[in-house]
């Protein structure tokens, strides 16, 4: 910032007066590349104006009277906030059918991350999906370019199955989606799948009790009898159920496109778990054994996140929240009134 006053300021009093005042109510180490910045000068070319375009609705404001007395202030633009609607049918994909439909880049990746638990975009979409979708289009007073906030109604059918959601604020303040009897978009990922066992080893380097030097232990492991019931950690599809090396008899759940899970050392997998198969969060998939490189009976259990294990115990995930009581009765009148302006934009 300092070397961008220097070309527009002599007076180095000046200028680091404008840095400290500025300072005061913005860091200047925030400033990223491509900010713009708009000088004002008099007649006599002298500074008396710096606008900082803090972000696409905040200006932060520098004046510089005659007496070189210099104010600061942050200004909240005007905006106006207009509904689109847009549907179409996928020949190609989700997100080129979309572009093709005028549907702005943006709004397709946000709605590729509403529907990424539900659905796996490469494998589930089929010629003839449906899409509908409600956004908001913000204009700001002072700006050229539009903005898209956020989505408030989305529908993916394919067939006969559909998947609807509706933006709504819950009563603690957060802005979530949720289907037409108030279930959450977002679902967990179990930390634990199985019950009654104990956490033997951690996540991360340990001395590998077979090997016998450090090696990273990119998973948790879970002690308990043989034959111990395993659940799937959440709803997807299972990518691999068979003999996988050091791992034994292991089963990889894909989840979404970015998670998936797997669970080693299995003694044996329940009836009609292979490749392919549907299951739910919960869902009884193995046992525990001690097949593969193993000491004793165990779960080894990991969660793949874009194809990196994470550790399972600082796993973030939203808990999938299901409305009720009077918060329910708001999302009801809410999601209608929703619904009604997205037909009316949709086919005004």
């Amino acid at each position: 910032f300092s070397s961008i006053l220097n070309e527009h300021i002599e007076s180095d009093k000046l200028k680091y007066e404008i840095i400290d005042k500025v300072n005061k109510i913005f860091d200047l180490r925030r400033l990223k590349v491509g900010q713009k910045i708009n000088f004002f000068k008099n007649n006599n070319n002298k500074v008396e104006k710096i606008i900082l375009y803090l972000d696409y609705e905040t200006n932060l404001n520098v004046n510089v009277n005659i007496n070189k007395s210099i104010t600061v202030d942050k200004e909240i633009l005007k905006k106006n906030i207009e509904k689109n609607s847009k549907e179409y049918v996928i020949t190609d994909s989700l997100y080129l059918d979309g572009i093709k439909n005028l549907v702005p880049s943006d709004i397709l990746i946000k709605l590729i991350r509403l529907f990424s638990f539900d659905l796996d975009f490469q494998r589930d979409i089929k010629k003839n999906t449906i899409v509908s979708v409600s956004y908001d289009e913000i204009y700001i007073e002072g700006r050229d370019n539009l903005i898209f906030g956020d989505i408030n109604y989305a529908l993916i059918e394919i067939g006969k199955n559909s998947l609807e959601y509706f933006k709504f604020k819950t009563d603690d303040e957060y802005i979530d989606y949720f289907n037409r009897e108030g279930k959450n978009v977002k679902k967990s990922i179990l930390k634990t799948p199985i019950d009654g066992a104990r956490l033997s080893s951690t996540y991360g380097m340990r001395k590998h009790p077979i090997l016998g030097y450090n090696k990273m232990h990119r998973g948790i492991d879970f002690a308990a009898p043989t034959g111990t019931p395993v659940y799937a950690g959440g709803n997807g599809v299972i990518e691999f159920a068979g003999r996988n090396g050091s791992y034994g008899n292991y089963i990889r759940i894909r989840h979404n496109n970015e998670y998936k899970t797997a669970y080693a050392h299995l003694n044996g997998f329940n009836k009609d778990i292979s490749k392919g198969v549907r299951v739910n969060q919960g869902q009884v998939i193995g046992f525990v054994g001690s097949t593969g490189r193993s000491t004793g009976p165990h779960l080894h259990y990991e969660i793949i996140y874009q194809n990196e294990q994470i550790n399972p115990l600082k796993l973030k995930l939203p808990s999938g929240k299901i409305l009720k009581g009077k918060e329910l009765e708001r999302f009801q009148k809410e999601y209608k009134i929703i619904y009604a302006g997205h037909l009316n934009t949709l086919y005004e």
